[in-house]
């Protein structure tokens, strides 16, 4: 096999037969166009249009972004057998995880294109009400007991048990208790370009 030299992303890695096709049915069965995947990687769509036609090879962070946006592994970009993963995880295999003051404990996959937790979120903190958060991605949250305060922007919300929210993680938030007991939720976060595949709850960032 031969390496390809790709513009936007230093050399890229040895040519693979068939990978334009893949990475085109893969952008469809997301269902995103070709300006829409191109703008979650950063990339002109006229560079991924060349992609898709094998007319360019692209670099292991260009493929890395588009597992990320596709929701599938580098193995299935490149047409490598993948082993078959179990839908079903069992709450003994599940990790536990305390940051900030916060537990945690993960509800998914690891290395899913999204990341499921539970949250506890204990009463209210002045240290934690004043962190916001902002990074790529979206998230999802679900207030199983307890009251949450959501700050999105300049609006604040109060969540009661059964109530929901689901916003673009670019927008600066704050997530505290509202109650005295302290608040529990399901949180799903999308892990679109997200560096370290991090949800920001053990490395929250101090303003936009």
């Amino acid at each position: 096999m031969t390496t390809s030299p790709d513009a936007q992303g230093g050399a890229g890695i040895p040519e693979v037969s068939g990978l334009g096709p893949r990475l085109r049915e893969l952008r469809r069965r997301s269902g995103l166009t070709l300006e829409a995947a191109a703008a979650r990687v950063r990339l002109s769509p006229a560079y991924l249009s060349r992609l898709e036609t094998d007319r360019r090879q692209p670099s292991l962070p260009v493929l890395l972004g588009l597992s990320r946006a596709y929701g599938a592994t580098v193995s299935e970009l490149l047409g490598e057998a993948s082993p078959a993963r179990d839908p079903v995880i069992r709450s003994g295999s599940l990790e536990s995880a305390r940051a900030g003051g916060w537990s945690y404990r993960r509800a998914g996959a690891p290395h899913g294109a999204m990341q499921a937790l539970r949250v506890r979120i204990p009463s209210p903190s002045a240290i934690q009400d004043a962190v916001v958060r902002v990074h790529p991605g979206e998230e999802w949250l679900y207030v199983v007991s307890g009251r949450l305060r959501l700050t999105l922007g300049d609006a604040v919300h109060v969540l009661d048990p059964e109530d929901a929210a689901h916003f673009d993680s670019l927008t600066p938030h704050r997530l505290a208790a509202a109650s005295a007991e302290g608040v529990e939720l399901i949180f799903v976060h999308t892990l679109l370009q997200a560096p370290a595949g991090t949800l920001c709850i053990d490395a929250p960032h101090r303003g936009p």
